[in-house]
């Protein structure tokens, strides 16, 4: 039986790969059952320093698998699959104290596409898609769609996204600010392990930082912010990591810096 979420660590970089290219990568229980315990695995082993998740075939993700959420006897409570795997899943992808790469190698609609979201850094293949798919069987964004595309596209882009249903084109979500960077397809898979392989490489304690930074300031205001700013770079500046960085600079050389939770 096919693995349907491959995980390798490639040096410093675990590699995510959703695996149901038959039906585009939707989540059924299982993916997200998996994709929970590789993001707690990702976060426990101190090797890894970045995680990459992009999909198998021709899609990233297509959502939910719509067979599968309505369950044998045609159950419609939505929120208990929504309790128990996606809440947790975004949480813990956006808790996680390492930098995620989402590469978006083709369609990426419904929750799949609030799934890349989740990541810290969003990049795409040229051919890449994304759909706020809901509103064609009569829903709405659910994985955190309502929380991220605002803050991503502003909150008029965002409500006719998801209102309307219209697919945005790799180039259109560049452009909105909804993607980082595109890369052609042919060589999408290695500039997407290079940007992993890069993120890996820098100060963990640092990246780390940032995510909590990040993530707070969807809810601090400025005073609030400019404390924990504070806080956080006090902390920074008594690691070996700093020390490391301002010598590197002045010795013109790369930086070595430690992973988080040792040397």
């Amino acid at each position: 039986m096919t693995d349907i979420l491959l995980a390798q660590t490639l040096g410093a970089v675990r590699l995510l790969t959703l695996n149901r290219p038959e039906r585009l990568n939707a989540l059924n229980p299982e993916l997200l059952t998996a994709l929970n315990e590789a993001f707690d695995a990702a976060s426990a082993d101190t090797s890894v320093r970045a995680v990459l998740l992009t999909g198998a075939g021709r899609g990233f993700c297509a959502g939910a698998d719509l067979m599968q959420d309505l369950g044998p006897n045609g159950d419609r409570d939505l929120g208990r699959s929504i309790e128990a795997y996606y809440n947790p899943l975004v949480r813990k992808m956006r808790a996680l104290n390492k930098p995620i790469v989402s590469a978006v190698n083709g369609v990426a609609a419904g929750a799949g596409m609030n799934l890349a979201l989740a990541g810290d850094i969003i990049i795409a293949a040229r051919s890449a898609s994304f759909t706020q798919a809901f509103i064609r069987i009569g829903l709405m964004p659910d994985a955190g769609g309502t929380y991220f595309l605002p803050r991503l596209i502003g909150d008029a882009r965002a409500r006719a996204m998801a209102m309307l249903g219209e697919t945005m084109t790799a180039a259109q979500a560049e452009a909105a600010g909804l993607v980082w960077k595109l890369f052609d397809d042919e060589v999408f898979p290695t500039e997407a392990l290079t940007v992993a392989t890069n993120l890996a490489a820098k100060p963990a304690q640092a990246l780390a930082a940032m995510k909590q930074a990040f993530n707070a300031s969807a809810h601090n205001g400025l005073d609030a912010q400019l404390e924990l700013e504070c806080d956080l770079q006090r902390d920074l500046g008594n690691t070996h990591d700093f020390e490391e960085g301002v010598r590197a600079f002045l010795e013109k050389r790369p930086g070595v810096f430690s992973r988080l939770g040792g040397s």
